[in-house]
């Protein structure tokens, strides 16, 4: 159970890829400029991540050292191209918007990192959880990102969302400024890099000051001392 926690802290906070490892900016800072476009390319690379994860924790004991890189490459390709035929047939719309960004996901250093460093030498239930985190870490960066800089660039908050849940998502679309211009920037890639830096800036103070929370905890329980009480008799 320990361990199980330890992987889903790692890949959620302590270890993100984006924060922390800061890979796949590419597909990050240039599809985040909305949330539903930050949703679609984090649902492809769970997908991708997820299933990379398994299937190279299957082959792991009968693939030969020389070649393993490869066939990893190939696993995430496949399932990539998966990614993508799945989105065009069922989310057409936003495959148009972001579909040039998918085929990157093959590129994605985290993803073949994972399958290396953690799939290739562990069981599929510990492969399979350590991809659906690392995925799910990848993606709340991703989503977060993009709610902010839609709210800041255009006003509005799920916007376009029918484009992933159909026409019934139409009316989830919320205004948060009223008669606003939008203010280009966050919108631009310098601002992806201005909103992640700030996530990022925002990540270290929870855990600087969670650290000294800890440490000033550990010297009030390490100073106190037990006082043993007698009675005094006459």
């Amino acid at each position: 159970m320990s361990n199980l926690f330890k992987i889903s802290t790692q890949a959620l906070w302590s270890n993100n890829p984006a924060l922390i490892q800061v890979l796949g900016l590419c597909p990050l800072l240039a599809v985040t400029n909305s949330t539903v476009n930050a949703l679609g390319l984090s649902l492809a690379t769970l997908m991708v991540i997820t299933g990379s994860n398994i299937a190279v924790s299957v082959i792991r004991n009968i693939i030969h050292p020389a070649v393993r890189l490869p066939i990893f490459v190939m696993i995430i390709a496949a399932l990539t191209t998966c990614a993508e035929i799945i989105m065009q047939a069922y989310t057409y719309h936003l495959y148009t918007v972001i579909g040039i960004f998918i085929p990157l996901i093959v590129t994605n250093c985290m993803i073949l990192g994972r399958a290396e460093a953690f799939a290739s030498r562990n069981n599929i239930r510990l492969s399979s959880l350590d991809g659906l985190m690392t995925g799910i870490g990848f993606a709340w960066v991703l989503i977060i990102l993009g709610m902010l800089r839609e709210i800041i660039g255009s006003g509005t908050l799920f916007a376009n969302f029918e484009l992933i849940f159909g026409e019934s998502a139409k009316h989830w679309e919320i205004t948060v400024f009223n008669n606003f211009d939008g203010f280009v920037l966050a919108i631009l890639p310098p601002g992806a890099f201005i909103a992640l830096g700030l996530i990022i800036a925002l990540q270290k103070y929870i855990d600087n000051t969670y650290t000294k929370w800890r440490l000033a905890n550990t010297h009030i329980q390490k100073g106190t001392k037990r006082v043993r009480v007698t009675e005094n008799r006459a």
